[in-house]
């Protein structure tokens, strides 16, 4: 299948759309988006199909098989050997054919369609108190196509078993066109008429082998997921065809419908925790813990813990999380109880609040990104602190986890490399993620050796080279090491009875790529490439910056979640790729590399997928990695507009301080205007404002305006007055004030105007930007040398201040001061007045953390000072939508309602009547007004409301 020109993609992609009803798109940008998964790999498809039905599927194989092109079969594309990516066409199954089809509580199974998320699975079984068993850490985003093709295990595997252990039977079509329905026998189960069960010659084949396939695979393995699982063809084991299918990463046929199995789901379970010296002593301590039936033996080490999330983590440096069930409560309490007295720990507890045993797996879930910053740089020539898969999931005999994890170690100090092992203890399998340097040729080296030692190694533990996440480009190449010649040879023979042209996902499994092909990073700039922020996290290094994705993609979550997360709004808002944080990070690189994505900085399929961003921070948090993709629109917007007219936005709300401060004077009569119809409808379609959006009113009375004096006795603080308190709504201003002096503060303003650039970064104007920030560090000079606390009250402004500030002017060491002396309203009360007692309301509160809060500043100290002060309830996660200058923006009010309604909007229609809502941002407060027609309101005015009355004193 030799490389294709452009006409003969423009042929194929005319082909193609007049056979299949669902999309079909073969855009740089479309293209961009598949190149990679979470591996270490990168390969170009020449287009993107999303089947609408099985029928579509067909139709696309018969297409690409008469223009001789490959296809990959796609879920969420977040496997980690590389085999979701490819040549050719891929299928994409996650926009269409995502359905659960039928869940049958009596028969305890499921019927789904490939595209289907495992959590929306979960979540239909759940109501029959049932669940379907396997569940990796992206089980909310996960799909059960990925699942079959890799056989996906998870950590509840003890309990459980593999995918393979839990599919009944699949609904395939094969790239020659063939229809099977896969079951047990070789017959086939519920086939439409013409259809057959198994490849023509596979039976025979089987029959030719049975020797081999009874002594040809390790025993003793739970976690057995390298190359094709053949032993399940034979008679001893059921002859599952179904089974064998399980793992075989899109190389044999491609899947539209499967019916799994389903379990009971304790209704009650807790999570016993136990600490250990370190992961081996971890490591032999699970496969002892295995009598006790638990649900899960997870291990993990403290250096995958991030800093201030190891609160309820018992005395240790490893630890084991074993969850139980039961039937009650205190059932499922005692059983973990019962793992605690009896295992040989250093300490260990019992979690059994759901929010709590919520919070802890969360690390545990998000060790497969935390993993790949190691702290304080890499080994020599590694490049510093990155951390890769390569060796990531391989699998020993529980008994001999332990000695397989020292011998482990000491072949990482043997080729100079680190890497944490983490996992599935109770199963053997082991995740790590390495600080290869995959970006020079001696690194590329090093990891081919290692990765050739690692094989021997697990082999000579008895084990199997990928216990989880498959064999893709990753290990294929290695399978002799593992079943010799002999077998892998009759791998090759079971590929080629089913695709026996070699179009489905080539270069998997059999005749497979080298481990050290097709690495993503080798098109990229080896060079640092010219930019305006600092990106200090990674060694200023812009490239290095987008390197963080690693394709796990946690910003792929539909629907709203429980938690306080806010990344990504604008994918929960479209379900579009392109809008998540992964997607815009695949463009990114994409963009760097110059081979699909073309134009540098003035590339358009760029400047589209940036657009709908909301610059809400909540990757920089809510991310495994931390990738800051605010910043990195920020950095594209500058140079994507170097020279060049900008959108009207940009003039207008971007430069929204200048123009604030100009009409101050003038506040009355543009109040007056901006409710005229005519005059309101050209004032923002010059300023590229949505029509749907009502214009802000002005105070007629800015806050310094209102501000009188020089400061009063106590502790000095020193209130900024940003531009939204300032010019739109100096009321919350006004209590603060009220608030910290009841506190017994000395309040002040700095000496002369200040900015903290916000609406010029988010608009990118970064030249702008940092003119303002030195004026600003210019003025507050003086209050930084008294080593004055800076209290912020707009979360957005203090972010800025905290983050862009630093990382803009990093030549200026005021900067980094100014950004350690921001505090929050709230905690500024903790921290300079601790023993003040808050006025008691006790009243319910309902409302949203500001997007910035969440994932720059935190919220601890608000929620314990709400709790001080009787206001009951959570706020909600996520972000309200409005985002600055992204919801007035012309084209994006549809997205920012969509925003609004995941979590905003919601909370405040299921509040009880006499709830406060609260709204520390300006615009989350906007938001609010104008799609509820209610009114939010900053902390510290709910506050200022339990003090003694306040005088009228103007708007």
């Amino acid at each position: 299948m030799a490389d294709r020109t452009v006409a003969d993609r423009r042929e194929l992609e005319r082909a193609l759309r007049a056979e299949v009803r669902g999309e079909v798109d073969f855009s740089p940008g479309a293209r961009a988006l598949t190149t990679m998964d979470a591996s270490n790999y990168r390969r170009v498809p020449d287009g993107v199909v999303a089947p609408y039905d099985a029928a579509d599927v067909a139709a696309a194989l018969a297409v690409c098989r008469n223009h001789g092109v490959p296809v990959v079969p796609r879920g969420a594309g977040t496997s980690i050997a590389g085999q979701a990516t490819g040549t050719g066409v891929v299928l994409d199954f996650t926009r269409h054919m995502r359905s659960v089809v039928s869940v049958d509580p009596a028969a305890r199974t499921a019927v789904v369609q490939p595209g289907a998320v495992l959590d929306r699975l979960r979540g239909e079984a759940g109501r029959h108190g049932l669940t379907f068993g396997p569940d990796p850490s992206t089980h909310s985003r996960c799909t059960l196509g990925g699942m079959i093709g890799n056989n996906s295990c998870g950590s509840h595997s003890v309990a459980w078993g593999t995918t393979a252990d839990n599919v009944r039977e699949l609904s395939v079509v094969t790239y020659g066109g063939a229809e099977l329905r896969l079951g047990k026998g070789w017959g086939p189960p519920g086939s439409r008429p013409g259809a057959a069960g198994s490849p023509e010659g596979l039976r025979e084949l089987v029959a030719d082998h049975l020797a081999l396939l009874r002594t040809g695979f390790p025993g003793g393995l739970p976690r057995r997921i390298s190359g094709y699982a053949l032993d399940a063809l034979l008679p001893e084991n059921g002859t599952d065809l179904a089974r064998a299918f399980c793992g075989s990463e899109g190389t044999l046929a491609v899947l539209t419908e499967a019916t799994v199995r389903l379990v009971d789901s304790p209704p009650a379970r807790a999570l016993a925790l136990l600490g250990y010296a370190d992961e081996s002593a971890a490591a032999e301590a699970a496969a002892g813990l295995l009598p006790h039936r638990p649900l899960t033996v997870e291990g993990m080490a403290d250096d995958l813990v991030p800093d201030g999330e190891g609160r309820g983590l018992p005395r240790g440096g490893a630890w084991l999380f074993v969850e139980t069930g039961g039937a009650t409560a205190a059932e499922a309490r005692a059983r973990a109880e019962e793992i605690v007295r009896g295992a040989d720990a250093l300490d260990g507890t019992v979690v059994t609040d759901p929010a709590g045993q919520r919070a802890l797996w969360r690390i545990r879930e998000d060790a497969s990104g935390t993993a790949t910053r190691i702290p304080d740089g890499g080994a020599e020539g590694s490049g510093g602190g990155e951390a890769w898969p390569g060796w990531e999931d391989c699998a020993v005999p529980p008994a001999r986890l332990g000695a397989y994890l020292r011998d482990f170690r000491a072949l990482l100090a043997q080729h100079g490399l680190r890497g944490t092992p983490y996992g599935h203890f109770g199963d053997g399998c082991i995740h790590v993620r390495i600080d290869f340097d995959l970006l020079g040729e001696e690194g590329v080296r090093r990891f081919r050796a290692f990765s050739q030692d690692a094989a021997g190694l697990v082999v000579a533990h008895g084990g199997s080279l990928s216990g989880e996440h498959g064999d893709g480009q990753a290990r294929a190449e290695l399978l002799p090491r593992m079943y010799g010649g002999e077998l892998v040879a009759l791998f090759g023979r079971f590929k080629d009875l089913w695709d026996p042209a070699g179009g489905l996902n080539p270069g998997m499994l059999v005749r497979p790529a080298r481990l050290d092909e097709n690495l993503r990073f080798a098109v990229l700039p080896r060079e640092p490439v010219d930019v305006v922020f600092g990106y200090p996290h990674d060694g200023g290094d812009f490239a290095a910056a987008v390197r963080r994705c690693v394709g796990v993609a946690k910003c792929r979550v539909e629907g709203p979640s429980s938690g306080p997360e806010v990344m990504c709004p604008s994918y929960r808002a479209t379900g579009e790729e392109r809008h998540s944080t992964r997607g815009r990070a695949r463009l990114l690189h994409e963009m760097l590399a110059g081979e699909v994505v073309t134009g540098g900085w003035r590339s358009p399929e760029v400047h589209e997928a940036l657009d709908l961003c909301l610059s809400c921070k909540g990757c920089r948090s809510d991310c495994p990695v931390d990738v800051d993709m605010a910043t990195y629109k920020a950095e594209f917007l500058h140079h994507h507009y170097a020279g060049r007219r900008r959108p009207a936005a940009h003039y207008s709300m971007g430069m929204l301080p200048r123009w604030l401060r100009a009409a101050a004077p003038f506040a009355g009569p543009l109040n007056a205007a901006s409710r005229v119809g005519p005059l309101a409808s050209l004032a923002k379609r010059l300023g590229g404002i949505a029509p749907e959006r009502e214009i802000p009113r002005l105070a007629t009375r800015t806050f310094t305006s209102w501000w009188r004096r020089s400061g009063t006795a106590g502790p000095p603080l020193v209130l900024w007055p940003d531009t939204f308190t300032e010019h739109l709504s100096p009321s919350v201003g006004r209590a603060a004030v009220r608030v910290l002096e009841a506190a017994g503060l000395g309040v002040s303003l700095p000496p002369g105007r200040v900015c903290c650039g916000l609406t010029y970064v988010s608009t990118g104007q970064l030249d702008r930007a940092r003119a303002v920030m030195r004026r600003t560090l210019d003025v507050m000079e003086p209050v930084l040398d008294r080593g004055a606390p800076v209290v912020v009250l707009e979360p957005s402004c203090a972010a800025a201040l905290r983050t862009d500030l630093p990382e803009l002017l990093a030549d200026d060491p005021r900067a980094r001061r100014l950004a350690g002396s921001v505090r929050t309203f709230a905690a500024a009360l903790e921290e300079h007045a601790p023993d003040w007692r808050p006025p008691r309301l006790d009243r319910p509160v309902a409302g949203q953390t500001h997007c910035h809060q969440h994932a720059v500043l935190g919220d601890a100290a608000e929620r314990r000072l709400r709790e001080r002060a009787g206001l009951t309830g959570e706020l909600s996660g996520g972000c309200c939508g409005l985002a600055g200058n992204f919801g007035f923006e012309r084209g994006h009010y549809e997205v920012s309602v969509a925003c609004a309604e995941d979590r905003l909007l919601p909370a405040v229609r299921a509040a009880a009547a006499g709830t406060v809502l609260l709204a520390d941002g300006f615009s989350c407060r906007t938001q609010l007004e104008q799609l509820a027609g209610r009114r939010g309101r900053h902390l510290a005015e709910v506050l200022a409301e339990g003090l003694t009355a306040e005088p009228a004193d103007g708007v």
